[in-house]
């Protein structure tokens, strides 16, 4: 009887494990579930932007160089129509398009200027137009068709001289037609003890000495007007 029972329950045992290793081959058999595909996103991620162009910085139009102007020319003075440039005379040389050879300048006691690059150049005895026609002959060694400006400044070299009984006798610098009687104006009018009648203009042409007389009384009441003379460079009026 113990035997059936062993025997019974071995064979139940034998069919249990047999039930569960097929149990197991079919679990094992068994695919794997596929796994979801992930959510899509609710909003899509945005397309990549191309970047953006870039632009060169704006380059202003290139202009042409204007060309330099020309140098301002120097006020100068009325000139006498027969004046010649002498001696301390101040004159301004100007330069077109050259002004580095451009220069003021004061006429030496030999009647000589000095310029940049031409150096010393003749100028007393000389008007204004022949001195620009000097220079611009001498400058052609230097500079092509040269511009040139002679400008007279000051006129220093027409000195007249005073002396004797007036208020303010010496030199005096004439650039217009100057009498007598204008002259002893300018120097102060004759003394109240000179002797007005014999006033004296002495003058040197061609290397002699001349006198003119002046009778100031005579003038100045409108007679023998002639003795009032005009005045050249170099004329002494005595006062005694």
């Amino acid at each position: 009887m113990k035997v059936r029972i062993l025997l019974a329950w071995s064979v139940a045992s034998a069919i249990a494990i047999a039930s569960d290793g097929r149990a197991a081959t079919v679990q094992a058999q068994q695919p794997a579930p596929a796994q979801q595909p992930a959510p899509a996103p609710q909003h899509p991620a945005p397309a990549p932007q191309p970047p953006a162009p870039t632009t060169a910085p704006a380059v202003p139009p290139v202009t042409a160089a204007r060309p330099a102007p020309p140098p301002a020319i120097p006020t100068g003075v009325a000139v006498p129509a027969n004046y010649t440039i002498g001696p301390d005379d101040i004159l301004s040389i100007v330069f077109w398009r050259d002004k580095d050879m451009s220069a003021d300048v004061v006429v030496r006691p030999d009647g000589r200027i000095t310029l940049p690059l031409i150096s010393d150049v003749q100028a007393g005895g000389l008007t204004p137009e022949l001195l620009r026609d000097s220079i611009r002959e001498q400058a052609t060694k230097f500079v092509e068709d040269p511009t040139v400006t002679v400008v007279v400044k000051q006129i220093n070299s027409r000195r007249v001289y005073v002396t004797g009984m007036v208020g303010k006798p010496g030199a005096y610098p004439i650039s217009n037609p100057t009498t007598v009687l204008q002259l002893l104006s300018m120097a102060g009018g004759v003394n109240e003890f000179a002797n007005a009648k014999k006033i004296m203009v002495m003058r040197n042409e061609n290397g002699q000495q001349k006198a003119y007389k002046f009778n100031y009384k005579d003038v100045v009441k409108g007679q023998n007007l002639k003795q009032n003379i005009l005045l050249q460079p170099g004329d002494t009026v005595v006062v005694p």
